[in-house]
């Protein structure tokens, strides 16, 4: 079993204003160890699958209040950035699989999001998730550019610009003299 927290995260963290997190852009990118997630109709999948494709990577449940908050934000931000090359995968921590992400996203009248599984926490172990909900902004390379703990406005003009901007390769300024 994961194990992960829910909201207890910003506590610890020391994140004041109901759990906001803030994102931290990694000074040095780094690739995201290996692991296997699931689509909604069962089918194994890896970061290497979505290769010169952004990604961001929301690992979520929908026992977790600080995740149901986030995802009409979450599935506004699909919509917006759907034409850019960027995916949203809102990766799921539920033991029921499909159906219970399925009924959610039914209820809360989310249209953009696809369905993403992990249910038994692998994927959110090896990417070192200490909980939920947790986001991973990777860049076209497969590499990790920036990582929030807690709840975010990711449909806010500042965010989707920032991440457009972290989802491209990161070229380090030039040192040449």
């Amino acid at each position: 079993m994961l194990g992960l927290a829910c909201s207890a995260i910003a506590l610890a963290a020391g994140q004041a204003q109901a759990g906001r997190g803030q994102l931290e852009v990694r000074a040095r990118r780094a690739a995201l160890a290996p692991a296997e997630f699931f689509t909604g109709a069962g089918e194994r999948r890896t970061i290497a699958d979505f290769r010169r494709r952004g990604l961001v990577i929301n690992l979520w449940a929908t026992w977790c209040p600080p995740c149901v908050e986030e995802m009409p934000a979450l599935d506004r931000l699909a919509g917006l950035v759907a034409g850019h090359d960027i995916e949203v995968l809102a990766l799921s921590q539920d033991r029921g699989g499909a159906p219970v992400v399925r009924g959610f996203y039914d209820r809360h009248a989310l249209r953009n999001l696809a369905i993403w599984l992990d249910p038994r926490g692998a994927a959110a172990r090896a990417w070192g998730v200490r909980g939920l909900p947790t986001t991973l902004i990777v860049d076209r390379v497969g590499l990790e550019a920036a990582r929030l703990e807690g709840v975010a406005a990711w449909d806010a003009a500042e965010m989707v610009d920032q991440i457009r901007r972290l989802v491209e390769p990161f070229e380090p300024a030039s040192t040449a003299t």
